[in-house]
């Protein structure tokens, strides 16, 4: 009779166990891995106020995000730097975009850079010589 209700206590318990096991996978999201451990967003962010709207999709690897920001800047590179989204550092060229999202793209580094497309066509402008009027659509990559 002891031995009937160890085993029982015990069938319960390691039931028990497993049930709080998966719960905790069902209600805690995994941690991103890889690349996107540094990112600040993993999710689609709707970000700023103002009039005008524009899509800018953060795309690395098989994975991406898209921020909708809502801003009155005059300039994409003036909306995503006042949210905190993009830094880099100024050159002849514009702005050299090295971090977007929290994620580091650093030639010098190990030959990753951000490559900057509306539409999936690539711009011949960047980000801080781009008029924004509303209703665009953005795309930066994380490229080697």
């Amino acid at each position: 009779m002891k031995n009937t209700i160890i085993q029982k206590l015990s069938l319960v318990l390691i039931i028990f166990t497993v049930l709080a096991l998966a719960s905790c996978d069902l209600f805690n999201k995994k941690a991103p891995e890889g690349i996107w451990k540094d990112a600040i967003y993993t999710e689609d962010t709707e970000l700023g106020e103002g009039s005008k709207r524009v899509q800018v999709e953060v795309k690395i690897e098989e994975k991406s995000i898209t921020f909708t920001i809502n801003t009155d800047a005059a300039t994409l590179g003036e909306a995503l730097v006042s949210l905190g989204l993009v830094e880099g550092e100024d050159s002849q060229y514009g702005l050299y975009i090295k971090k977007v999202n929290g994620i580091v793209a650093d030639y010098d580094i190990d030959q990753s850079y951000w490559g900057f497309y509306q539409n999936g066509e690539y711009m011949m402008s960047g980000i801080d010589t781009t008029d924004i009027n509303g209703g665009e659509h953005f795309e930066l990559v994380y490229e080697r």
